[in-house]
């Protein structure tokens, strides 16, 4: 399926809606935006995750936490260093 769309001067595109909905997307979820020769493509994180799931081993303090709390609280944990 095409469409077309726009690139705001924000650097910002809205993706059609029946494409949206054809890739099973849902609004606030997280994805993975990757490029490779000048082509896009736009994977969910959780396919990314569970494609990983079982390769690497997931800190004590991570177990039963969900992605949006991990998050946020590795990116407060990696500001208050400094860095």
């Amino acid at each position: 399926m095409n469409k077309i769309a726009t690139i705001t001067s924000k650097r910002q595109l809205t993706i059609p809606v029946n494409i949206f909905k054809a890739a099973g997307f849902s609004e606030k979820q997280k994805v993975l935006i990757s490029e490779e020769k000048g082509k896009l493509s736009i994977t969910p994180i959780v396919t990314l995750i569970e494609k990983l799931a079982g390769s690497l081993k997931v800190p004590a303090r991570w177990k039963g936490k969900n992605l949006d709390t991990i998050i946020e609280k590795s990116k407060a944990e990696y500001f208050a260093k400094g860095k």
